[in-house]
């Protein structure tokens, strides 16, 4: 099932990756797709066009910036 979604801004990780961070129209969820793997990154999860996990710290960071 699609969904739109609203591009929120692209960041490039330490690993070369590019990731794109999106919010759902509809529930306004936030996804972190991998929009392009680095060429020296050894990372299995870092699939291009799949999602990444939320990190604990990332999480952190979203919970002080909403206190």
């Amino acid at each position: 099932m699609m969904s739109l979604v609203r591009l929120l801004g692209f960041k490039k990780l330490g690993c070369g990756c590019v990731t794109g961070h999106y919010r759902e129209v509809a529930t306004n969820r936030e996804v972190t797709y991998v929009e392009e793997k680095g060429s020296t990154c050894s990372q299995h999860a870092h699939r291009r066009n799949h999602t990444l996990a939320q990190t604990r710290n990332s999480l952190g960071t979203l919970a002080a910036k909403a206190s």
